[in-house]
């Protein structure tokens, strides 16, 4: 496991950049890089709660709330798979990754955000990760911003 780490400075303030990273209207925009449908997250938002990260169909991730403090910084724990409606925390190829973090700071820079993002991945998913949270962070960046943003 490694833990890989990403960070844009954005010309908005911290509410602003919370709102679009999780925001129902635009947390699919910025994470259609991560693969196709992943759209829609649900969750209680309280640490110790279920957060999905989904797909059209409903199944994608399953994870929870470690750390939470907004807009300033939230932490994800992912704890296994839902498919067709039915969570695998317990799987052996689940048990190999669960409990890895997935980590977002935002931090005012006088106006300004710097948001800092970590991950916790396999070797294996780095460059999927580097290729998502790249592309994924201009598009809030340019949502924040009110400029417009085209990926190549």
């Amino acid at each position: 496991m490694e833990t890989l780490s990403y960070e844009t400075i954005i010309d908005a303030p911290l509410q602003k950049v919370w709102d679009i990273l999780w925001g129902p209207e635009t947390y699919g925009q910025w994470t259609q890089y991560f693969g196709a449908g992943s759209s829609v997250m649900k969750s209680d938002w309280q640490v110790g709660g279920k957060t999905y990260f989904l797909n059209e169909k409903g199944d994608g991730m399953v994870s929870t709330i470690d750390s939470l403090d907004e807009p300033k910084q939230i932490v994800f724990k992912h704890l296994g798979m839902t498919e067709n409606g039915v969570e695998d925390t317990q799987s052996k190829e689940v048990m190999e990754w669960s409990g890895c973090f997935e980590k977002y700071f935002l931090i005012d820079l006088d106006g300004k955000t710097k948001l800092h993002t970590e991950v916790q991945v396999e070797k294996e998913w780095r460059d999927h990760m580097n290729t998502g949270f790249t592309k994924g962070l201009m598009v809030v960046k340019s949502l924040a911003e009110g400029v417009s943003f085209s990926a190549v």
